[in-house]
């Protein structure tokens, strides 16, 4: 299935034959209230209240008079294959789906949205979810798969890392697993992430990788985390222009070279393993200059030959061979035993 879903009914001409049902004033009210008449513009209670000199709870009153009254329409039955083919769509789109993805896959066009939005409130079979800790705003055809899907996001927020970040299409496998008795109709990769969209408490980053939307590695909020997802994403040693280039190109924000430099400075989770080089610490790199690498080594491994220590230090630092062996004959920090092995000075 695409991640386009053609919507072939006409919201437009269904609310205008609906609304025929109502008196002038009440027609009015709705038309204000969803954005029906020329302007696509949704008007408060508030507003509509000071409109016509009345009080907000009146309105409301007339806005559930109207709606009522247009359910036992003889027009509302007369639209029962619109309601048939709104049902369909929804299904189409994972019987359960955010407002914001239903409203946009119908159309692009606002004042169609709140047709096909006015169509949903006064359609029976379809029910509305309010937004909560846990969801967004959504719409539903079928309590059951829906209470399934809200189980099954629960059960997948709850087996995630703080800061784990795991690829799109092993996301959406996990989440297969806890909806594996759904119909075969659902199980389909954008339908999934749909469901997947329907939670506040997950999120995705702009590389497509999955994880708990309070996590920095999901909802990035400056330089440091912008970096730390770029280098990640590279995998390899990458000089700090590289990464300020690649936070303007991923994230569309602005990322001074000096600026970058001085975050990844500041910031444990970058390790600097040659001018101007970082990783990340999470692969294994010793922090500290070269210096410390050696102290680090030798502490780990013991007294080394001169050999040992260059080979060593390669693999944690992108340096010059001599480099090394300056830091490495410094009297002050290292001294070299009969054997010809160095030892950290007072060990």
């Amino acid at each position: 299935m695409s991640d386009t879903v053609n919507i072939k009914l006409k919201p437009k001409q269904a609310t205008k034959r609906l609304l025929a049902a109502l008196s002038p004033r009440s027609r009015e009210v709705i038309a204000k209230r969803y954005g029906l008449g020329e302007s696509p513009e949704r008007m408060t209670l508030e507003a509509i209240g000071k409109k016509y000199g009345i009080t907000r709870e009146r309105v409301r009153q007339i806005e559930n008079h109207a709606l009522t009254h247009v359910r036992k329409s003889k027009e509302y039955q007369k639209e029962k294959p619109t309601f048939e083919e709104l049902k369909e769509f929804v299904h189409s789109l994972g019987g359960i789906v955010s407002e914001r993805d239903l409203l946009n896959h119908a159309s692009s066009d606002k004042s169609t949205q709140n047709h096909t939005h006015f169509l949903l409130v006064v359609g029976e079979e379809f029910v509305r979810e309010k937004e909560d800790e846990h969801f967004k705003h959504r719409w539903h055809v079928d309590r059951q798969l829906a209470e399934k899907i809200h189980s099954a996001l629960k059960k997948l927020y709850a087996s995630l890392g703080d800061d784990e970040l795991i690829h799109e299409g092993d996301m959406v496998n996990n989440f297969l697993n806890h909806v594996k008795d759904v119909s075969e109709r659902y199980k389909d990769e954008e339908i999934i992430k749909r469901w997947l969209a329907l939670s506040k408490k997950i999120g995705r980053n702009p590389f497509g990788e999955w994880g708990k939307a309070s996590s920095s590695n999901v909802n990035a909020k400056g330089v440091r985390d912008y970096a730390f997802l770029v280098i990640r994403k590279h995998g390899s040693p990458i000089h700090f222009r590289e990464v300020a280039k690649a936070i303007e190109q991923y994230f569309n924000r602005k990322a001074h070279v000096a600026t970058t430099h001085n975050e990844l400075i500041k910031d444990p989770r970058f390790v600097l393993v040659g001018r101007g080089l970082y990783a990340l610490a999470e692969w294994g790199y010793l922090s500290g200059v070269v210096k410390d690498v050696i102290r680090k080594i030798l502490e780990k491994h013991g007294p080394l030959p001169k050999d040992k220590v260059v080979e060593k230090v390669l693999k944690e630092r992108y340096v010059k061979e001599n480099t090394i062996l300056v830091n490495l004959h410094n009297p002050k920090y290292f001294l070299k035993d009969k054997e010809g092995k160095y030892h950290v000075v007072g060990k």
